[in-house]
């Protein structure tokens, strides 16, 4: 466990590069402290899906893909011993941030074009209170691929290294029309 200091230390170093390189955007930007997400305009490559909505999610449908800025969240708890103590202020900062979420892509030039968010974790439960709905990828290899990269976070972040075997890559989504629905009046 010592080396967490240490590798959050040299994360926090490298973030703005791969900031930088995956083209996010801060829900804010005039206060990048604001908000536990970032965010980036991608194409949908999955399977075609129908949300619980009715709305239609097909391959090529613009998504705004949402992004845990991890570091911030590991650095923000990093001391913190309790993991259900953790896992709650976590969800209060993800409830927190959803609003300003709707309010991004309601003044986004592309808001019309955008059928909603969408992300993609190892994170099997407690979503769906969010509004999001959980779906796997088709594709095993995809899967295998995103899970492998997002390793070093579930290591840095979980006590349980055990519990890994029960965690699977999904895709968490929302259509744009449940979210402005649900969030965009607390803005």
């Amino acid at each position: 466990m010592y080396y967490r200091p240490f590798l959050l230390a040299l994360w926090r170093y490298f973030d703005p590069v791969y900031f930088e390189f995956t083209r996010l955007q801060h829900l804010c930007p005039e206060n990048k402290e604001r908000g536990i997400f970032r965010v980036r305009l991608t194409r949908y490559r999955g399977k075609d899906v129908v949300l619980s909505d009715g709305i239609k999610i097909s391959k090529n449908d613009l998504m705004l893909k949402v992004h845990l800025h991890n570091v911030k969240i590991l650095s923000d708890f990093s001391t913190m011993k309790n993991e259900w103590a953790k896992g709650r202020s976590i969800f209060r900062q993800v409830t927190d941030s959803m609003p300003l979420l709707a309010a991004f892509i309601h003044n986004h030039p592309q808001k019309n074009n955008i059928k909603g968010i969408i992300g993609i974790t190892l994170i099997n439960k407690g979503y769906s209170p969010l509004g999001f709905e959980c779906y796997h990828p088709e594709n095993r290899f995809y899967s295998w691929f995103k899970k492998t990269l997002q390793l070093p976070i579930y290591l840095l972040s979980s006590s349980k290294v055990s519990d890994l075997k029960k965690h699977h890559t999904v895709y968490l989504m929302m259509s744009k029309e449940k979210l402005m629905k649900k969030y965009k009046q607390l803005v």
